[in-house]
């Protein structure tokens, strides 16, 4: 299947610290979603690894895809608030899966995180 991830697109593109300025995070944007739009109309099966963190950002993926008869699945890997950082804190940034970002920022992120529920659709959760 084909991932599409912000992080790998930044990195392609020499970007090696986040977070994104606003134009170039709508720009790939624009981009993953064109490619998932034809991934998807050319019958391949697709991941799109992105943070997913407001159930507003889900459901309007949810209704991209709609209209091509695809109904996605959301994988949430629960995992706690100190794994998270540590883990963050561990980054060295040597590639697109590994950006480095503050703890500040990290913790914020978490902190703001909207929980995907099974209301919202098929849901997978990994702890």
């Amino acid at each position: 299947m084909a991932r599409l991830s912000f992080d790998q697109e930044a990195w392609s593109r020499g970007i090696t610290t986040m977070p994104l300025p606003q134009d170039v995070h709508r720009d790939i944007e624009h981009v993953l979603r064109a490619r998932l739009v034809d991934l998807v109309r050319a019958g391949s099966d697709a991941v799109v690894d992105f943070s997913f963190w407001s159930r507003q950002m889900r459901d309007e993926y949810r209704e991209l895809l709609r209209p091509l008869g695809v109904v996605p699945e959301t994988v949430y890997l629960a995992t706690d608030r100190a794994t998270v950082l540590q883990r963050i804190g561990a980054r060295a940034a040597r590639d697109g899966d590994d950006f480095k970002i503050s703890t500040e920022l990290a913790a914020f992120y978490f902190d703001h995180f909207e929980v995907p529920t099974a209301t919202e659709g098929p849901l997978t959760v990994i702890r």
